[in-house]
């Protein structure tokens, strides 16, 4: 299936409509998107893409103002096309939408260029705050996650006090999304273009940091991360 786009010619005006691009692989979850937007005087939507592959070709198409990026995409990790994008068009400001924990996420994405972050879980006008906070340039942060930044900054968290996925690298959430939808290290390895080796290396280091003693264990615990749900990992013991 490739992009829907819903192009229009960019107006010569100030008072034309920001034009926004839906990356997600939810059919369900782009309609409803489309539908708030779309109801906004100074915004529509003028593409969706379900895949990586998808948003690269529409963003170079169609040029939009601002997209919208899930993080767990089907085909790839929303990680990846956030630097990718931000690589070759670093004036497209992106906003990545996410089930996942914005205290785990956000700061990685951020780094990488995303320009804001936000849970699924957010109200309509949230997102839509978010949306036209991002087109200004500005960058948009939930007032909860700016003041855990604030306490973070102020004082030391005792050890082990964080969730223990926030110990991992940016490879080794990758590794563990991707374990999460069931694919094979040497899978992994050839999308990721790293060595089996390489791979088998993270997992290792995956289920140290998260205190998991079996491959079932981690393939358990990731299936749940994935899917979106908090889940103590199982005791390494």
């Amino acid at each position: 299936m490739s992009f829907a786009s819903t192009q229009v010619p960019h107006a010569g005006n100030s008072t034309r409509r920001r034009r926004v691009l839906i990356v997600d692989d939810h059919p369900i979850v782009r309609q409803g998107l489309k539908r708030m937007i779309e109801a906004e005087p100074d915004m529509e939507v003028c593409g969706e893409a379900e895949t990586e592959a998808q948003a690269r070709r529409a963003i170079r198409e169609i040029n939009p103002d601002t997209v919208i990026v899930d993080l767990a995409l089907q085909d790839g990790d929303g990680l990846e096309l956030v630097r990718d994008v931000h690589a070759h068009h670093p004036d497209v400001p992106m906003l990545v939408l996410s089930m996942h924990d914005e205290t785990i996420y956000a700061e990685r994405l951020l780094s990488e260029g995303a320009s804001g972050y936000i849970m699924k879980q957010a109200a309509a006008d949230q997102l839509l705050n978010a949306l036209r906070t991002v087109l200004r340039g500005e960058t948009y942060l939930s007032e909860a996650l700016t003041t855990t930044l604030r306490s973070r900054a102020g004082t030391a968290q005792p050890a082990g006090a964080a969730n223990p996925v926030e110990r991992l690298s940016n490879r080794e959430l990758q590794v563990l999304n991707l374990v999460g939808r069931g694919v094979s290290s040497r899978e992994i390895a050839a999308e990721l273009g790293l060595s089996v080796k390489t791979v088998e290396s993270h997992r290792q280091s995956v289920k140290r940091k998260l205190n998991l003693a079996t491959n079932a264990q981690l393939l358990q615990y990731a299936m749940n991360w994935f899917a979106g749900r908090r889940s103590p990992p199982p005791s390494g013991g």
